[in-house]
């Protein structure tokens, strides 16, 4: 999660919201890729989760990278929570259990972003084995209950952990329990923007069939491929997972407010401090709800951009969109994730080809499949084929579309490479899932440990 911001010029109107939304276009020269991911860490001498505090914690970790670095420290009450990149194109931070996540710099080819994503592991190995953690990833924690997890001192996690609990039976496990990885792509213009939200936002449940690696809860199966979508399905459904109005043919910036103002806050931040104000929604704060009960409480523009980064839906809007549906993954996820939607949404032939696929699939239909991956995966079916048919020529027509970018790497390969996990995934028919299940039943012995021996980064 991007470090929160402070912009003290006034929300004066509506318009102006939509208006602020409206400057993320960009000319197609413009377009850049950005990709985060998120990893659990743990100790390697007994695969226990890694508190912030403490000689070898998730504090002293960021120290060793901030003067391997040299970024800028992120700070709450006092405790660092992250790093920033000093032109501001990329950060460190913590998810609420100790999840360690990298936020990309906005690069222009998918070879720069897997150089990037391997210069930061590649970093974060060292540092983090003279500590003697190592870091997993996979979208749901495999082995620690929720009361064994860390918990990491940031202000905007104390108020979620409190709120969660009232709007949704699976929150906690979002925020403690789970990592993504995620691609973040531009649009030049509302028409280019709805296109690719609405083409991206039938094809999220396939990004999750596709990269699904959450298959063990607490040491054993939990009887889904990917327990982080099922997770969402349950988590905070009035702010978060999939809405049908965004496939509306007139979505745009203005609806996409509306929604937004509507939905209830999380915190403001004054003077460094946060303040919790899930009471009241943004529309409400405009209004004047909080002007009594928060210094300084009238809205600010740092107010809205705030607010919406704590919006969850599948695509999520900001001055770029966030594909927001895949598990966290090892190194090869973290490339063909970008991979995958960079090349479906940056050609124009790709996207024309991608929306002619979905064209017939109702808000009703992706619903349900939304419902379906997390236990059937590949094998859930949409306007009558399996998943897995609609996938082997979803990942074609990504190849075409990176293809069509014609960036070469050092050796003259294309950006194409990268989408080699998918192609083996659609290839044999089995989700990333169903192969960490067929080894835990078969060579591991039912032993969850041998997950942090072998795919560890």
């Amino acid at each position: 999660m991007a470090r929160d911001t402070t912009d003290l010029n006034p929300v004066e109107n509506r318009n102006q919201l939509a208006e602020w939304l409206e400057a993320g276009c960009k000319p197609r020269e413009e377009w850049r890729i950005g990709t985060e991911h998120e990893k659990f860490g743990y100790y390697v001498s007994d695969y226990s989760p890694v508190p912030y505090e403490g000689a070898n914690g998730i504090k002293a970790l960021l120290d060793g990278m901030q003067a391997g670095l040299g970024w800028e420290p992120i700070t709450d009450a006092g405790n660092i929570i992250g790093l920033a990149e000093p032109s501001g194109k990329g950060a460190i931070s913590l998810e609420p259990g100790g999840q360690f996540e990298l936020s990309g710099a906005p690069l222009e080819t998918l070879h720069e972003t897997c150089r990037e994503s391997n210069a930061h592991l590649s970093m974060v190995k060292t540092i983090a084995g003279d500590l003697g953690i190592a870091f997993l990833g996979v979208g749901g924690s495999p082995l620690w209950t929720l009361a064994e997890t860390p918990v990491m001192p940031k202000s905007r996690y104390a108020i979620m952990s409190n709120y969660m609990p009232k709007v949704g039976s699976q929150g906690l496990d979002m925020m403690f329990r789970t990592a993504t990885i995620q691609t973040n792509l531009d649009f030049s213009d509302e028409a280019d923007m709805r296109r690719k939200l609405q083409v991206s936002l039938k094809l999220q449940p396939m990004a999750s069939a596709l990269f699904a690696r959450s298959p063990f809860t607490e040491g054993k199966p939990n009887g889904l491929l990917s327990w982080r979508s099922d997770i969402w399905r349950d988590t905070d459904n009035q702010r978060g997972g999939f809405h049908a109005f965004m496939l509306e043919p007139g979505f745009g910036f203005d609806a996409y407010v509306d929604w937004a103002l509507d939905i209830p806050m999380y915190f403001v931040i004054r003077e460094g401090r946060y303040y919790d104000c899930t009471h009241v929604t943004f529309r409400q704060f405009m209004d004047g709800a909080l002007r009594d009960s928060v210094p300084d409480g009238t809205a600010n523009v740092g107010d809205w951009s705030n607010h919406l980064t704590t919006l969850f839906p599948d695509v999520r809007l900001k001055r770029y969109l966030e594909m927001r549906g895949a598990d966290g993954g090892p190194w090869r996820d973290i490339c063909a994730l970008p991979a995958f939607w960079t090349g479906l949404l940056y050609s124009a032939s790709a996207l024309d080809a991608a929306e002619e696929l979905v064209s017939g699939w109702s808000a009703q239909m992706v619903a349900e499949l939304r419902d379906a991956v997390p236990t059937a995966g590949l094998e859930a079916t949409i306007a009558g084929k399996k998943l897995l048919e609609h996938a082997r020529a979803v990942v074609e027509i990504a190849a075409s579309g990176l293809a069509d970018r014609q960036n070469l790497n050092s050796s003259g390969n294309d950006e194409r490479v990268f989408l080699a996990p998918l192609e083996e995934t659609v290839a044999s028919g089995l989700t990333p899932a169903e192969r960490l299940l067929n080894k835990f039943h078969g060579p591991w012995h039912g032993d969850i440990t041998r997950l942090f021996d072998e795919y560890a980064y």
